[in-house]
């Protein structure tokens, strides 16, 4: 992800702490009490055709077309931004979720670019429904979809977005991530996404710190980490977003989609999440498992 990119010699500057707790957050949770219902969470990147995980989390020889079924033996959840650029046929969408079998896995499509970045939400009824109807042939393994704004998309055109928002199928989890800085001067936008029960994208990246925002507006997280590399920095962000993790968790947090933006080092950075949250929350998420053993770093 290039939004939000710092040069690495600046990253020792850039203040990572998390924000404190949003006040509307307790009303949006369970009051202080964990679920009732045991937490989903959910773990993955944002791509699984990465050339250079073969012969490190693929093993020696896989070729292109079989590296979704070895993704799926490593994570549980996809951030699918294929779809921003592409809409694809229940057909295409079908052959994914064929793959998948009965696993508990979960694709988090983003929706198309030609919506969220061409159109200013107004005449996009068909192009909705191509796209819906599509990515509902992955049935049970349907995971939230994301609408992502462009950092120039502000508050000033809020109208046209949020009749757009309010024409959605609310059988469906959906999810916004903004960026204009503007959105963030107030709470507004995130009590108008409670009201309709969409949930709030949360961006963790050096260099816009205000999407990193923390606001819950459903029982549900999506978060997007950006590493650096394997930067001295990536490890005490992971290690903060597990205490407010735990915090969400104890307070009745119901579904977590945590997806790492690393590059070819995702995983690396996944074995690290992993094992401080199985640490700290009691948990036993499986971890990514490299083929030669010098690769488990942690």
């Amino acid at each position: 992800m290039k939004f939000g990119k710092v040069p690495l010699p600046d990253l020792d500057q850039v203040d990572f702490s998390l924000p404190p707790e949003p006040a509307a957050n307790k009303a949006v949770l369970a009051g202080g009490k964990p679920s009732p219902i045991e937490p989903r969470i959910y773990l993955g990147c944002a791509q699984w055709g990465w050339k250079e995980w073969v012969g490190k989390l693929y093993p020696e020889g896989t070729r292109e077309k079989g590296f979704l079924e070895q993704y799926i033996h490593q994570f549980n959840a996809i951030e699918l931004n294929a779809t921003h650029y592409k809409i694809y046929s229940p057909g295409d969408i079908q052959k994914w979720a064929d793959r998948v079998d009965s696993r508990p896995f979960r694709f988090c499509p983003k929706i198309p670019q030609r919506i969220s970045h061409y159109s200013n939400f107004t005449g996009v009824d068909d192009i909705t429904t191509r796209f819906l109807e599509g990515v509902l042939a992955f049935g049970d393994h349907l995971g939230p979809l994301f609408i992502q704004l462009s950092e120039r998309y502000g508050p000033n055109r809020k109208d046209p977005l949020f009749e757009y928002l309010n024409s959605l199928p609310t059988d469906l989890p959906f999810f916004l991530e903004v960026r204009h800085p503007d959105w963030f001067k107030n709470g507004e936008s995130f009590d108008r996404l409670r009201n309709l029960k969409i949930g709030a994208v949360i961006t963790d990246t050096a260099g816009s710190r205000e999407c990193a925002h923390m606001h819950l507006t459903i029982p549900k997280a999506f978060v997007r980490f950006v590493g650096n590399g394997m930067h001295p920095t990536d490890f005490p962000r992971i290690d903060a977003w597990v205490e407010r993790i735990r915090y969400w968790l104890d307070n009745g947090l119901e579904e977590l989609y945590f997806f790492v933006h690393n590059q070819t080092l995702s995983p690396e950075l996944t074995v690290y999440l992993v094992d401080k949250l199985n640490e700290a929350c009691g948990l036993q998420l499986t971890k990514p498992r490299f083929i030669s053993s010098q690769r488990s770093l942690f």
